[in-house]
């Protein structure tokens, strides 16, 4: 008999098990099966690798080996697996990009930008609450690159295996009807909000704590806080049951007004990722280029966030907004055409 993967596979979950019994059910055969394929593996290895004893199994010498070899060839075929698949999605020819983003416009920005620069490349989107999921997409192939976001200087999802570069660091403002008392601030402390319900669009990062905390900072603990899409917070904000929480670039909606919180004490950092196993160096510098200018024009299209940059004037020159999109060395940077890039998945 010639040994094959699956046998690897049934000779790791005996180990993990403990027991045939055990490891039978896990891998749904009947005890017997199992032992008689356990058999003629032993057989085409050439001697026992476990001992069979009242409290279960135990590995021999040669099972000692083995089982050392399947930790090294089993996770290098996953592994293999995962990078042909995402090679089989890549189209080769035409130009083709697979965006993934959670709620906001930098999103729609981004493919304006792309489609009115490269005509005939095909660009498709997929949105998300879930940075995480986003996550997950591209380091399963299904995603190209991913808009997503981090509160302050929280990592990243799926950093060990996926590169992310900084876009823009956004301050987070309120939202309150335009008939609110504080409306016509030009800020609002958070101590005034004490007694306020709350409401943000959920995501699974740390942005709910860093919230309880800034507010524990002022002094109070948050009555309540829905979670809720954006056209249902914007709904709550408008009628008056909430307080909404942003981030500054929020386009401008009728019965709503968005004002900064002083001192800034919560910021959302923009975040572009891409799996670098997969993606090339001109493509992902060229996507980066042109989410940062996106970037600065969502920015300079929201009165507040113009506002709020205008009257700090060089304290806040540092914020992506007043830079106006920039590369990671500080210069403004295009990218390379889209046209002919291989997309990769």
């Amino acid at each position: 008999m010639e040994l094959e993967l699956r046998h690897l596979r049934t000779i790791r979950a005996i180990a993990d098990a403990g027991s045939l019994t055990k490891a039978a059910t896990d891998l749904g055969l009947a005890q017997p099966a199992l032992s008689a394929q356990l058999k003629r593996i032993e057989r085409a290895l050439g001697g026992e690798l476990f001992e069979r004893g009242r409290h279960g199994v135990r590995a021999t010498a040669l099972g000692e080996l083995v089982l050392e070899r399947t930790r090294v060839v089993l996770p290098a075929v996953t592994e293999l697996q995962q990078e042909a698949a995402r090679f089989a999605r890549s189209p080769h020819t035409t130009a083709c990009l697979r965006l993934g983003g959670t709620h906001g416009p930098l999103l729609g920005a981004l493919v304006d930008r792309l489609v009115d620069m490269a005509p005939a490349a095909r660009v498709t989107t997929c949105t998300s609450w879930s940075e995480r999921r986003l996550a997950d997409l591209l380091a399963e192939g299904r995603l190209d690159f991913a808009l997503a976001g981090t509160c302050g200087s929280a990592a990243p999802p799926g950093a060990e295996v996926l590169l992310w570069r900084e876009v823009a660091v956004d301050p987070v403002f309120v939202m309150v009807p335009d008939g609110h008392p504080l409306a016509s601030r030009a800020e609002v402390d958070l101590t005034e909000l004490a007694g306020a319900e709350w409401a943000c669009v959920p995501g699974d990062g740390c942005f709910g704590d860093c919230f309880t905390a800034a507010c524990a900072r002022a002094g109070f603990t948050p009555r309540r806080m829905y979670e809720t899409d954006t056209a249902s917070l914007v709904h709550l904000v408008q009628v008056g049951r909430a307080v909404g929480l942003c981030r500054a670039t929020f386009p401008a909606t009728p019965g709503v007004a968005t004002r900064p919180l002083t001192g800034t004490p919560l910021a959302w950092r923009h975040l572009l990722g891409w799996h670098t196993g997969t993606q090339r160096a001109d493509t992902a510098a060229t996507v980066l280029a042109q989410a940062r200018l996106a970037h600065a024009g969502v920015a300079a299209r929201s009165d507040s966030y113009t506002e709020w940059l205008t009257d700090r004037g060089d304290r806040h020159a540092d914020w992506p907004a007043a830079r106006g999109g920039t590369a990671d060395d500080g210069t403004v940077d295009g990218g390379t055409p889209l046209t002919g890039t291989k997309a990769v998945p």
